[in-house]
């Protein structure tokens, strides 16, 4: 039995008298208390039998939950097990069907059937997409009003433009600072609007900005490797900073699978001989893979094996495929309150830059994609010594010898904090004392976007190095507001003295080739 006959009879009893409490409240004409978001509209409230539908899909959205925990199978069936559970039960939820939906029916007599009208509009058009919409995306354009402060391309290759901004202060440090961001999604995530661009904030503070824009993949590199983009990719531009700015070391940052490539270019260096980097920062990042939370459930040896023979050895993962899967992490937030909203009531998508961003996928070379899976995902290399090797050289992290700052938000569901946090047992073995762990508050976007003018949220610290997360956070102090402040404060340690600030971008090798922000990042996913 996967379940054992005594608990599944007890759960059942449990239902049965819970179930049994909703018919005779309905009977009776008693509206049951609705404690989900999705129900609370004063709708759901006006009739018994739409309360007591309500309520009976969360009685079986709970039932359901607990058999799946039930399950006597091994920790990553289960968590497939409940995944699969969870994504039926929110689809299902009578808020999702217009003829169970009284806030969608309500609003149809409201507008004469308006709504009604919009929804199939929105519907048709966002099939002609392929995905949900989940903002309003004619309020936003690359280079209008998202990602324009200003610069210039300096580099470019088949994999990536390298942009450098035009400084804002009269000084600036000697040391650049050189931002590689994840290759799965745009870079403009970090150059938002100028009131939350990370990117921005950077440069006000006197740092002289290079930040590689990946090229969204296409056929011409759809055989493009791990190694091409270490190589190719932050080697090259690693090597451009350098040269641009006169300096052997400069700064460097990492953000979710960016700061997965720009290590392995940092480990490529140093069994070089090689150590570019005077301080690393990695945002939300995974070097130690052994927890990878719930994006596990769509990584085993089978369906690896299934996407190596697909692409492996040439083609594209595709954006939409990445954005479809993300969405579904979050079902209830990302797919189905859209599919109420957009659809059934006929509303249009609030303006939302993150959202907006989220939504312009990116397409990724199927051989590089897949030696991330296998080689991190599902087999975990890269924390161990000598495990795999790049270029022909074997990797080991430990070997990197640069100050870091390591960050990792406390909701973040895609890169576990926990996780975040391994990174200090693997950087710097030696010298744990230069490594330092900032724990933000809020998920994987939301809280490394938390910009200081907002004042909004809080974030941790604990100067002493503790051997797990939960004993570091245990010893840890609450501080209000933005972490970026602490992060400049760590960055201006390692960046050398102030200089005047150079008039130009590039240099006589590396001469402007266009405004920022590129004609790369422009490029949407096919």
């Amino acid at each position: 039995m996967l379940i054992d006959p005594v608990i599944a009879a007890e759960l059942q009893s449990d239902y049965a008298q819970r179930f049994l409490t909703l018919w005779q409240q309905m009977l009776t004409a008693q509206v049951p208390p609705l404690a989900d978001k999705r129900f609370s509209a004063a709708a759901w409230q006006s009739s018994t039998l739409h309360a007591f539908n309500a309520s009976a899909y969360l009685l079986n959205a709970k039932f359901l939950a607990a058999m799946a925990d039930a399950m006597q199978v091994p920790p990553k069936a289960k968590q497939k097990i409940r995944f699969a559970v969870e994504q039926m039960v929110n689809a299902m939820s009578p808020a999702n069907f217009l003829f169970s939906n009284p806030e969608a029916q309500q609003k149809i007599v409201e507008t004469n059937g308006e709504s009604l009208t919009n929804g199939l509009k929105h519907l048709f058009e966002d099939i002609q997409k392929g995905r949900i919409s989940q903002s309003d995306e004619t309020a936003f354009e690359v280079g209008r009003n998202v990602a324009i402060t200003e610069g210039a391309v300096i580099f470019e290759n088949e994999l990536f433009q390298l942009l450098q901004y035009k400084a804002l202060t009269p000084t600036v440090y000697e040391r650049p600072l050189l931002l590689v961001p994840p290759c799965i999604n745009k870079y403009y995530i970090l150059d938002l609007q100028p009131h939350n661009s990370f990117v921005r904030y950077a440069v006000e503070q006197g740092h002289t900005v290079f930040l590689i824009s990946w090229r969204n993949a296409d056929a011409s590199i759809a055989h493009a490797t791990w190694d091409d983009y270490i190589e190719k990719g932050v080697l090259q531009a690693i090597n451009v900073a350098q040269a641009v700015s006169s300096q052997e070391k400069i700064n460097v940052l990492g953000f979710c699978v960016g700061g997965t490539l720009l290590t392995n270019a940092l480990a490529l260096a140093c069994a070089r001989g090689e150590k570019p980097a005077a301080s690393l920062t990695l945002l939300t990042t995974f070097l130690d893979f052994s927890d990878t939370g719930i994006l596990d459930v769509y990584i085993d040896e089978a369906q690896v094996q299934e996407t190596e023979q697909s692409i492996g050895h040439g083609g594209l993962m595709k954006g939409l495929d990445f954005n479809a899967a993300f969405a579904s992490l979050r079902s209830n937030e990302l797919i189905w309150n859209y599919v109420t909203s957009n659809y059934l009531k006929g509303e249009n998508p609030a303006p939302f830059d993150m959202l907006y961003w989220n939504a312009d996928s990116t397409n990724l070379p199927g051989p590089m994609y897949c030696w991330y899976l296998r080689n991190t995902y599902l087999e975990n290399n890269l924390k161990q010594s000598g495990k795999f090797k790049l270029a022909g050289k074997k990797i080991d992290f430990g070997k990197i010898d640069a100050p870091s700052f390591i960050y990792g938000s406390r909701d973040d569901h895609i890169v576990p904090w926990t996780s975040a946090y391994a990174s200090t047992a693997i950087l710097n073995r030696k010298k744990p004392q230069q490594n330092r762990f900032v724990l933000g508050a809020a998920g994987h976007i939301a809280g490394v976007i938390n910009p200081p003018g907002k004042s909004k949220r809080h974030y941790w610290v604990n100067d002493e190095h503790a051997t797990d997360a939960l004993s570091w956070l245990a010893g840890a102090t609450e501080v209000a507001g933005s972490w970026w402040p602490a992060w400049s404060d760590f960055l201006a340690q390692h960046a050398g003295k102030k200089v005047k600030a150079p008039h130009k971008m590039g240099n006589a090798q590396f001469k402007v080739i266009e405004a920022a922000p590129g004609r790369y990042v422009k490029a949407k996913a096919a």
